[in-house]
């Protein structure tokens, strides 16, 4: 049985963070990661368009900052080749291939016992370690919500996981389920290469530019949260106008920094779709789905129309609450249950990095205090 001071669960961005963190500081530690690469989500699951959605500076590692050649937004196949690079330079050799089943505290031994399954050759491996690291990501498992009469649907039906581009689907009816930043920029990309695009919004959504974004951010240093967030409101009104009179709410709870903080809900970032919808050629549903008879799609106002293809960009969910044997660090669905900012260390030697809902950034931030904290108990 392998034994390892730091055993960290995830090869993706979160995983590679902590790893880094961990080299930084000399400390000997070993990645489990499922998929038969690193960062495979970006590598293999996303779209070809893909950027970063916020600006670089926002999103670098620890201790690595981006080449000053690339460009703000940095696009998905760059931002690969720097975790590539990541992981060159502060030496982190996942294992790969293997799919943790469970991991407990042992009294006696006072370590964590993790149980993982070669997904080559099946062969079952326990690996012993003084601390352990989840950082299994908040996208770990696609999901796609119950639908009665899915399985009658003749067309394609995909995950955004599955998407690349709107290539094959030129004059083609498509649906896109789900108005998150993803959904957004697919039924854009879609709308491209010439689909005809509808998207399901059902939910009050706040829309910004990434200028919008990244100055009103900035003011987060001089001004109050309050203001910040008012302001944010106010210039997207400015730049969109009303878009209720094309089935697109705002919420009135309160504004984009604050629902992303109460509710979790990321703030659109607008990249054409809206232009794009203004325009006609992207149709706003404002209902969710009832049912599916064949090739109709019933919504829950009664209306029903005709789709060729279904692209679900409903988001994702997180399994460690299946194998991870411990309730006071993460709750059911996988995110950091204790308050932030103490949100990233739990009992017994356990941590978790990027399980907070705050981007890249956060998981770069729990990543160096996990190592931080590693280092003052050896």
């Amino acid at each position: 049985m392998p034994e390892h001071l730091v055993i960290t669960v995830g090869a993706g961005p979160s995983g590679l963070a902590a790893a880094g963190c961990l080299s930084h500081l000399s400390i000997p530690h070993t990645v489990l990661e499922r998929e038969d690469c690193s960062a495979s989500l970006w590598r293999k699951y996303t779209y070809d368009r893909l950027h970063l959605h916020l600006r670089k500076h926002v999103c670098e590692l620890p201790h690595m900052p981006f080449p000053s050649d690339f460009p703000n937004y940095v696009p998905k196949n760059q931002f690969v080749q720097y975790m590539d690079d990541y992981a060159s330079h502060f030496k982190i050799a996942p294992l790969f291939q293997r799919s943790v089943e469970s991991a407990s505290f042992d009294e006696v031994s006072k370590k964590w016992k993790v149980i993982a399954r070669h997904g080559g050759s099946g062969e079952i491996e326990e690996h012993l370690g003084r601390f352990l690291v989840v950082a299994s990501g908040e996208t770990a498992n696609p999901h796609v919500p119950k639908v009665e009469g899915l399985e009658t649907f003749p067309g394609d039906v995909l995950h955004s996981t599955q998407y690349k581009n709107g290539k094959g689907f030129e004059n083609k009816n498509v649906l896109v389920v789900g108005s998150g930043n993803s959904g957004m920029e697919i039924a854009l990309d879609l709308a491209n290469y010439g689909a005809k695009t509808s998207i399901l919004i059902r939910s009050p959504v706040h829309i910004l530019t990434r200028e919008i974004m990244y100055w009103t951010g900035m003011l987060f240093k001089y001004v109050s949260f309050n203001t910040v967030d008012s302001l944010a409101v106010l210039l997207s009104k400015l730049v969109f106008g009303d878009l209720s009179k094309y089935g697109i709410r705002r919420p009135t709870e309160g504004g984009p920094f604050y629902m992303k903080v109460k509710h979790g809900q990321y703030p659109i970032l607008d990249l054409g779709t809206c232009d794009k919808i203004k325009k006609g050629e992207i149709h706003v549903l404002p209902e969710g789905i009832e049912c599916i008879k064949g090739n109709e799609i019933v919504l829950r106002n009664g209306k029903s129309y005709q789709f060729d293809a279904i692209v679900f960009c409903t988001g994702f969910k997180r399994s460690t609450n299946l194998w991870l044997k411990d309730d006071f660090l993460l709750n059911e669905d996988g995110f950091a249950k204790q308050s932030y900012p103490n949100h990233w260390k739990g009992k017994n030697g356990l941590y978790c990095v990027g399980l907070s809902g705050r981007g890249l950034y956060g998981a770069k931030v729990d990543a160096i205090n996990v190592a931080n904290d590693i280092k003052s108990l050896l």
